[in-house]
């Protein structure tokens, strides 16, 4: 199905109002489509007096399409024009008399108008049409129509006709993102307004069957059945809102927990001229589905256990090599320690931050911040001040680059303060540089800059060159600017 977005530059006058209004349609509509078996085409009025294009096509999931090609974006054809003008003009369904045919498929043409809730807040429609929707039907099976298509018929019927009066869809009717929503051919009960079940699919047996239900669902009220399942799984309450979704009074999701399975219903009320008259029930078996989500659910709470174990772990290698470091009675072996201290205690930093998430992405500006407070205790340490300064925004970076960018811009940052500024005070500046294909950081300070204008090979030096061109795949420059201090640039390949 194409989206509104990419015909939206064709048409005459779409305001904002029309347009959240038709996207939430177009969330709506392959209910709609599923449901009649059949094709639909959202017409829009065009530049050109009366014309219109189609914005949208929706094909049925269950059976062979009409329409080979989406024709969204296309001019509405003769064959059609004067049933989608007249459905727009007087308001009312244009039903096509005689079969027509489109590309050697006999097929019936339906038009009916769209129209619009003023807004969230009012029950008022508008009176003037904002679009139409045509509905195309393969008539070359000639087989009667079973119990099945029947039912599903006439609630896609019902569905189409609430779009003409402005009261399908509703702004409270939750389509959102939770994994395993109903579709209309994995079980569809249609109720009464009391409640009771007037049909129920051969899917929707089945799903309920799953659940624990024994009895006929036909003519008898849902609630009834499905509370003490519930209750004998082990909820010891049942939610003040199932009723209105087992009822069909509000357009509302719900899921559902026996012993035996767990099944998701989405409820869709019915309408005629505002008065309610009955609903559709959407169900499915979403057992496997929840149970894979729990696991994954434990599994994140597992692996950020994890994080955090490894994240104690290293702090307590790196509070013992604090304290071998400070036992040392030569300079050179405090200093070695102290810089394998803060090399694991940067590793720390960023199983720290894994550990607070369940994503296995990092927000590196948190990670950063904490690296340039390990500068200040270092400089603080040798009696001195550094100031630093960062410019621009790392963003989230995966977890495997986190570690290794961590080790080298603790690196980057120490040497700036041990070597560059050499025990005196002064600045430490990093600018960050992001786009879709790269990173981009250079690390800068003001002191007496490299030495004979080279880079040493020291471990520090080694490590970095490693890291960045073996870990990251990436590349590393020193600089000595003629106006003093050092540049160190790293570029990352993202």
């Amino acid at each position: 199905m194409a989206s509104l977005a990419s015909s939206i530059k064709q048409l005459s006058s779409v305001s904002s109002a029309d347009t959240e209004w038709l996207n939430i349609l177009l969330n709506e509509w392959q209910l709609v489509a599923d449901l009649l078996i059949s094709d639909l085409v959202l017409w829009l009025p065009g530049k050109n007096p009366g014309e219109f294009i189609a914005a949208a096509h929706a094909r049925p999931s269950g059976a062979a399409t009409i329409f080979y090609r989406d024709i969204s974006g296309e001019p509405v054809r003769a064959l059609w024009s004067q049933q989608v003008t007249d459905a727009f003009e007087t308001g009312e369904v244009i039903d096509q008399v005689a079969v027509g045919s489109y590309d050697g498929i006999p097929n019936r043409f339906t038009a009916f108008p769209v129209r619009r809730r003023v807004s969230l807040a009012q029950e008022t429609v508008r009176a003037e049409p904002i679009g139409v929707i045509s509905r195309h039907t393969n008539v070359a099976d000639g087989r009667a129509p079973n119990k099945v298509q029947i039912n599903y018929n006439q609630a896609g019927n019902d569905l189409l006709r609430m779009i003409s009066e402005g009261t399908f869809p509703d702004f409270g009717n939750p389509t959102g993102p939770k994994r395993g929503a109903p579709r209309a051919n994995d079980g569809l009960l249609r109720l009464d307004t009391e409640g009771k079940v007037l049909f129920a699919s051969p899917n929707g047996l089945s799903v309920f069957q799953t659940f624990g239900v024994s009895q006929e669902l036909e003519g008898r009220q849902l609630s009834e059945m499905v509370t003490p399942l519930i209750l004998a799984g082990g909820s010891k309450t049942v939610d003040e809102s199932l009723p209105l979704v087992l009822g069909g009074k509000a357009p509302w999701r719900a899921d559902l927990d026996s012993k035996l399975a767990t099944i998701t219903l989405r409820s869709v009320p019915l309408k005629s001229h505002g008065d309610r008259i009955g609903a559709l029930l959407l169900c499915r078996d979403v057992s496997e589905l929840r149970s894979q989500e729990r696991e994954l659910i434990t599994k994140d709470a597992t692996i950020r256990e994890i994080h955090h174990r490894v994240k104690n772990n290293l702090q307590t290698v790196a509070a013992l090599l604090r304290m071998q470091a400070r036992r040392s009675k030569t300079e050179e072996a405090k200093d070695s320690l102290e810089q394998a201290m803060r090399r694991v205690a940067a590793i720390a930093v960023v199983h720290d931050t894994l550990s607070s998430g369940l994503s296995q992405d990092v927000n590196f500006d948190d990670v950063f911040e904490r690296v340039l407070m390990l500068a200040s205790e270092l400089a603080a340490s040798h009696g001195t001040t550094v100031k630093t300064q960062k410019d621009g925004k790392f963003g989230p970076l995966r977890s495997e680059i986190a570690t290794t960018l961590a080790v080298v811009l603790t690196e980057l940052v120490t040497n700036a303060v041990e070597h560059g500024l050499a025990e005196r005070s002064g600045l430490v500046a990093v600018h960050v540089e992001r786009n879709a294909k790269k990173l981009e950081i250079t690390v800068a300070d003001n002191g007496r800059g490299l030495k004979d204008g080279g880079v040493g090979n020291g471990l520090g030096t080694q490590i970095v060159r490693t890291l960045v061109e073996g870990e990251l795949r990436g590349t590393i420059r020193w600089f000595s600017p003629s106006d003093g201090g050092t540049r160190a640039v790293v570029s990352l390949p993202l």
